[in-house]
């Protein structure tokens, strides 16, 4: 048999270290749960980074690309075009927030969508400017980079990056940056440091995933978009791991009663099968010359079927109550929990699979797919509750003083912060 310890060698002798990676190497996986080359069983709350929402290999996911299979698996879009592309581009359409005309252009990864996002508005404003925001992660292109607001581990050492990047403050109630002091910098911004007549777009995510699941306040987002219209810039929503249901709508700028010109989605569309896509008002969307916009893989037929097949068990299993539901069990947990602090750096051993994100990367987030049988969730939420009490303990053990901020929580994540006896 095979060990992770065994295939952690042969990684670092073979890959890149760039590749950072855990030490869980998978064997197979179903729904909620991975179990890796030795046996041992995971709970994964970490869904491929909010990627696999409707669980691993869900059966209608599997069944449509097996019969995807035996009819083609690539004939490029641009050379022999195929109905289930047209089909996936009319639904994502008709969930896409707006009443106006729209298209689609699908896409391999969410870097490669927001890429194109940049392109489009460009194009469609005759402008090159564009505005991020601080905490923003986009990918991993010099563009993408270039847009993201977090410089360890993804732009230390890549530059230089793009020029005609701007940042603005993203709101952090917890680090005391308020909606007023975000729209304040905003402003200066643009008045000293590029003419909004130059901006074609902001570009924002309504949940900062990799920023540390921060919340854009509905105010803020109204605020930004009511700038936008008065320059004439186009707002572009960055959904790649906040949609799919995944809060209880399908996008979450629905709940901030915003509607922008631009929508980047990916992750959760495929299923596990890699595709991510641009919509946006038809107009902006046809501004690019034909020929301009595409991709040898874009859109290949196995994802495009997976797609179509995704957003059916979302609508018929009903994931966007059930992620509401989801929600309402983890908050109640953790509100049990929200006076005590630290996190035992072992999940993984006790058999809970999470993700770190943040700035600083001291939050830990919680992805569970949307599918996810609630007997699963809960012992998932007893291994969380154990290795923090385990991190509590060994604080005390060490005589470390334990801090007491209030801890809040969102609809998104709560924030886990480690202290100095858990190194």
């Amino acid at each position: 048999m095979t060990t992770n310890v065994e295939l952690k060698q042969r990684q670092q002798a073979a890959v890149a270290q760039g590749v950072a990676s855990k030490a869980v190497y998978a064997a197979r996986a179903e729904n909620a749960e991975i179990w890796d080359v030795e046996g041992k069983r995971y709970i994964d709350f970490a869904a491929g980074i909010a990627v696999v929402n409707t669980g691993h290999r869900h059966p209608k996911v599997m069944a449509a690309v097996a019969a995807q299979a035996e009819a083609f698996t690539h004939t490029c879009v641009h050379v022999s075009p195929y109905e289930s592309y047209v089909d996936l581009a009319e639904q994502i359409n008709a969930a896409t927030p707006g009443d106006f005309p729209k298209k689609t252009v699908f896409l391999n990864s969410g870097a490669e969508a927001v890429e194109n996002a940049i392109k489009i508005a460009r194009y469609a404003t005759g402008r090159s400017a564009v505005i991020a925001f601080t905490g923003a992660f986009h990918g991993r292109t010099m563009m993408t980079m270039a847009l993201t607001g977090k410089v360890m581990p993804y732009k230390k050492g890549f530059g230089p990056f793009p020029a005609e990047i701007y940042h603005a403050t993203f709101p952090h109630a917890f680090h005391g940056l308020t909606v007023e002091r975000a729209l304040d910098d905003l402003n200066r911004l643009l008045v000293s440091d590029v003419d909004p007549a130059r901006v074609a777009a902001f570009i924002v995510e309504p949940v900062q995933g990799e920023g540390g699941f921060n919340v854009a306040p509905a105010e803020f987002m109204q605020a930004v978009r009511a700038v936008a219209d008065e320059h004439g810039i186009l707002l572009i929503s960055d959904e790649i791991q906040a949609w799919m249901a995944r809060t209880g709508k399908m996008f979450r700028i629905e709940h901030m009663g915003v509607v922008p010109d631009l929508v980047t989605t990916a992750k959760g569309l495929g299923g596990g099968f890699q595709i991510s896509a641009v919509t946006g008002r038809a107009e902006v969307m046809d501004a690019a010359h034909v020929g301009g916009l595409g991709g040898t893989y874009g859109g290949n037929p196995m994802s495009v079927a997976a797609a179509n097949a995704v957003l059916g068990v979302i609508r018929d299993e009903n994931l966007c109550a059930r992620a509401t539901e989801i929600g309402e069990r983890i908050t109640a947990r953790l509100t049990a929990l929200s006076m005590r602090q630290g996190m035992e750096p072992m999940g993984e051993a006790r058999g809970l699979i999470l993700l770190s994100c943040g700035t600083r990367a001291n939050v830990i987030r919680l992805l569970p797919a949307l599918t996810i049988p609630f007997e699963v969730l809960e012992e998932g939420l007893d291994i969380l509750d154990a290795s923090i009490e385990a991190a509590i303990q060994k604080t005390a053990a060490a005589g470390v003083a334990a801090p007491s901020p209030s801890l809040p929580l969102s609809e998104q994540g709560y924030r886990i912060w480690e202290r100095a006896a858990t190194r």
